[in-house]
């Protein structure tokens, strides 16, 4: 017995100096960093109905010595749809978690989705994060599930990564009535993409990074130059492209995906009744593209609503508002038709209009042109109003300084637009006959001259002392507004007509 006790001693007190010597024996170094099994844990069911799902990940200490993981939480906290088990503890929240040398522990995480639910409640795509602090450094594991009962393209792991479409020259329909969620980069080649009347499409952003575009706003619809889109929106039934972020706090912001492209030589393409919003651009037409736009609204950008490179562009009866560069910006050229359109650029010193006619081809690694190319630029507009908060509302940059007019013809008639500094001091007064040669039967309106109902609001529809009412002259194939509203004998200027 006696020689049991003093054995049970030893042991025990073995023990305490093992177990001492693990505790002290942690890793303190704030450069030591877990090793994850993945760092975005996504959920690709698409769930019709109330349902869970449950995923799996692996936390990896690689060092040679024990490792704390001080805390884990899921950011969202209670408000989010994801819940996790970090190593057998099932909370929001976990702490002083422990992995052995070269040891791993499992984080299991569940979602539960109610695509019942409005898209304010459960977004398209529901991110959420989960948090680990380790000796006063974070790491991050992202979460991603789908929240609705959509038309996901091109999948859950295209995030950053373009995936091309082909239909041998055939035709690819949007036509399911849920809605269309755009996942990456989407490129159409080969084939005619029709997107019938009322078809909701929406746009997944963020942040990333390939080796075709390098860092970038994610979200591209991208029209090759073997295809062509044709949007078929109608008054009564528009199709609405935009950002998935459809929260109050995001309703108007600009950036949330990136635009879409025409490229280059893509011929055929229409847009009609058709609304492109909260996007870094609405719409590139590339080289020699060419495109129709009918009845439709670009608005909510932080940068140009339309950009275009020596193509061809016919405009009608559309909106060009609140854009963080030049609302509509013709670069090197090309051929364009505005009729009836209405460009409001207010809040910014960007014009509402821009064109030139060349580009620089090579720069030196101080952004310096070494080389410029031109392109002959034909531009007409008609009963239009070109407006902001710039004293010139239309920038000109013309390479040849007028010396070669036919390197540079701008026809516009019964327009309202401002220029101010056109006249006279840019580029030396070239366009001090801008009223005379340039623009026939125009007004260049004073700051005080009453034109839209209430253009904080980006209510464009006009005023009813507008100087823009029965200035317009008659034109076919216009007979009705952006709303569908007749148009009268002397008809009003921009995409609305006033109502009385």
């Amino acid at each position: 017995m006696k020689y049991f006790t003093i054995l049970s001693v030893l042991v025990l007190t073995v023990f305490m100096v093992a177990s001492c010597n693990k505790t002290d024996n942690f890793i303190t170094d704030q450069g030591a960093k877990l090793s994850f099994s993945l760092d975005t844990l996504r959920f690709d069911t698409v769930f019709t109905s109330l349902g869970s799902a449950t995923r799996s990940f692996k936390v990896y200490n690689e060092y040679d010595q024990p490792i704390r993981i001080t805390k884990v939480r899921i950011e969202g906290n209670t408000g989010s749809v994801f819940r996790m088990n970090v190593d057998g503890y099932a909370a929001a929240e976990v702490e002083s978690v422990e992995i052995w040398p070269k040891d791993s522990i499992y984080i299991f995480v569940e979602v539960t989705i109610n695509p019942d639910q409005p898209v304010s409640a459960s977004p398209f795509v529901v991110e959420d994060k989960i948090l680990f602090e380790t000796n006063g450094n974070d790491q991050v594991i992202h979460l991603e599930a789908w929240g609705q009962n959509a038309v996901y393209l091109p999948s859950r792991f295209n995030k950053g990564v373009p995936v091309e479409y082909s239909c041998d020259n055939g035709e690819w329909v949007w036509d399911d009535p849920r809605p269309y969620v755009l996942y990456g980069e989407i490129f159409i080649d080969e084939c005619l993409l029709r997107i019938p009347a009322g078809t909701k499409i929406y746009v997944h952003g963020g942040i990333a990074q390939n080796d075709q575009f390098g860092v970038f706003n994610d979200g591209i619809l991208y029209i090759q130059s073997n295809a062509r889109i044709q949007i078929d929106g109608t008054l009564d039934n528009p199709v609405v492209i935009q950002g998935d972020r459809l929260e109050e706090d995001f309703g108007e912001q600009s950036a949330q995906w990136y635009g879409i492209f025409l490229g280059k030589g893509s011929t055929g393409n229409s847009i009609n009744y058709t609304t492109i919003k909260n996007s870094t651009f609405c719409l590139f037409v590339d080289s020699l593209a060419q495109v129709d736009l009918n009845n439709s609204q670009f608005y909510n950008t932080a940068s140009s609503a339309l950009i275009t490179y020596h193509s061809t562009v016919d405009a009608k009866n559309c909106l060009f508002y609140n854009n963080g560069s030049n609302s509509v910006e013709l670069r090197f050229g090309g051929a364009y038709d505005f009729e009836h359109c209405t460009l409001a650029n207010f809040g910014t010193d960007n014009a509402a209009l821009a064109m030139t006619n060349w580009a620089c081809l090579v720069q030196d690694e101080n952004g310096n042109c070494l080389e410029s190319g031109q392109y002959p630029l034909q531009f007409s507009m008609i009963n239009s109003i070109v407006t902001g908060s710039r004293r010139d509302h239309i920038i000109f940059s013309d390479i040849n300084n007028r010396d070669l007019p036919n390197t540079f013809v701008v026809s516009m008639r019964n327009c309202i637009t401002r220029v101010d500094d056109l006249l006279t001091t840019t580029q030396q007064g070239l366009y001090s006959d801008f009223f005379q040669t340039i623009c026939f039967n125009c007004i260049n309106p004073q700051s005080d001259d009453p034109l839209f109902a209430d253009r904080s609001e980006n209510d464009y529809h006009l005023d009813t002392l507008s100087i823009a009412i029965d200035k317009g002259l008659n034109l076919t194939g216009i007979p009705l507004d952006l709303e569908g509203n007749p148009r009268v004998n002397a008809p009003d200027l921009g995409c609305f007509e006033y109502q009385y």
